[in-house]
C-alpha cells in the first residue's frame, strides 16, 4: 500500500513540476521601456509592448489610447538583431520611425536588453529598452 501511494505522489509531483521546465516565451515578447534620442541630452522614454503569436512578432509602440501599431518586425535568429518599422507622428505628420538593435541577455528575466540604432524622419540616433 505505501509503495502505491509513492508512486502516487511521485505522478502528482511530476505532474506538477514538469511545466514548470517549459518554456515561458518568446524572448522579444514582452514590455519593453526605455529611451531613444539624436544625443545623450535629447533623450524621448518610450514604451515598447510586443506579442509572439502564430510564428509572427506583433506589438506597438506606447500603448494606450495613442498607441502606434508596428508595420513590420524582422528578427534575425542567427544574431539576435531586430528590425521594428512604424509611421510616428511628427511635426503634424507622419515619419518612418525605424529601430535596428540586438537582444541581449536573453536567458534573463531581470536584465533582458534591446538596445541598437533608430531613425525618425531625417533624425538619427540611438536607443536602448529593457524587459520590464
Amino acid at each position: 500500500m505505501t509503495q502505491v501511494f509513492r508512486c502516487f505522489c511521485l505522478g502528482i509531483f511530476l505532474s506538477l513540476a514538469l511545466p514548470a521546465t517549459a518554456q515561458v516565451g518568446h524572448p522579444a515578447k514582452g514590455s519593453w521601456t526605455g529611451f531613444y534620442g539624436p544625443n545623450d541630452s535629447d533623450q524621448n522614454r518610450f514604451r515598447l509592448l510586443l506579442n509572439w503569436a502564430d510564428q509572427e512578432i506583433t506589438g506597438v509602440i506606447n500603448p494606450g489610447r495613442k498607441a502606434i501599431s508596428l508595420d513590420k518586425v524582422e528578427l534575425d535568429y542567427s544574431t539576435w538583431t531586430m528590425t521594428l518599422e512604424a509611421k510616428m507622428p511628427l511635426d503634424g505628420g507622419t515619419a518612418h520611425f525605424v529601430v535596428t538593435g540586438k537582444l541581449e541577455n536573453l536567458g534573463s528575466w531581470t536584465n533582458r536588453l534591446y538596445s541598437g540604432s533608430y531613425t525618425l524622419g531625417s533624425e538619427s540616433g540611438e536607443f536602448w529598452l529593457s524587459l520590464n
